[in-house]
């Protein structure tokens, strides 16, 4: 009797093999401290066949930002659900974004920690994400804005601006709440939601906060923090 054949593992499946060893070595070892033999072994092929496919270890690291970039932007625009309220279409997306992050934590750690701190062409391609989900979030807050009154006092730049800070905020607490025991996607994106919502919905409806005057700075700082705002 012949020997077996074993079927032989395409060349995708393989390669996306190598791939989830290298993201759960970088991300839970770092970039500096991870090293080629440990995600071979890890993804159960020599080290030889992970340059072949990869190159070399920058080539290796690139390829894993760019597929966790691309699954973290497609959960976002996937879970962003259009025809909502503007409030519900930012809890959608923020629960995509929290429940992705908490699913995927070396992902995360990657994008967020890794990419940002090792080099110039890694920063790139993690900038070139967070340029995309910013953008994003752009455009859903401007097309609530029109949607809540007709001609919206608000210009696009400043949008761009509620966007920068909003992401900002999304990154920093999903730092936290992968590193903290028990906080849920849910609980993120509600957190998030009472932290920003109280004063984009405002701006929504047009109410706008305005600084005080400069002679009058800390006496109206003071006031409007004990007096209801007219």
């Amino acid at each position: 009797m012949g020997a077996v054949k074993t079927k032989r593992m395409p060349r995708a499946v393989r390669e996306q093999q190598m791939l989830d060893a290298a993201v759960r070595t970088f991300g839970q070892r770092g970039y500096m401290a991870a090293s080629m033999d440990e995600i071979a072994e890890l993804a159960g092929v020599s080290k030889p066949l992970v340059y072949l496919y990869l190159n070399s270890k920058e080539d290796l690291f690139t390829a894993c930002i760019r597929r966790e970039a691309k699954a973290l932007t497609e959960a976002v625009r996937a879970g962003t659900r259009p025809g909502l309220p503007a409030d519900r279409q930012l809890w959608s997306g923020l629960t995509a974004f929290f429940t992705h992050t908490a699913r995927y934590p070396d992902g995360w750690a990657v994008l967020h920690l890794q990419a940002r701190t090792h080099g110039e062409v890694f920063a790139a391609e993690a900038a070139a994400m967070r340029e995309e989900i910013v953008a994003f979030v752009t455009q859903l807050i401007l097309a609530a804005a029109r949607d809540a009154h007709r001609d919206p006092d608000l210009p696009e730049r400043e949008v761009a601006g509620l966007a920068e800070a909003l992401v900002g905020a999304a990154e920093s607490l999903a730092d936290w709440a992968n590193a903290t025991s028990g906080v849920t996607a849910r609980q993120s994106a509600a957190t998030l939601m009472n932290f920003a919502w109280a004063g984009l919905g405002d701006l929504m409806a047009g109410r706008r906060w305005s600084p005080p005057d400069d002679d009058g700075g800390a006496a109206g700082a003071q006031a409007g923090a004990t007096s209801p705002a007219t």
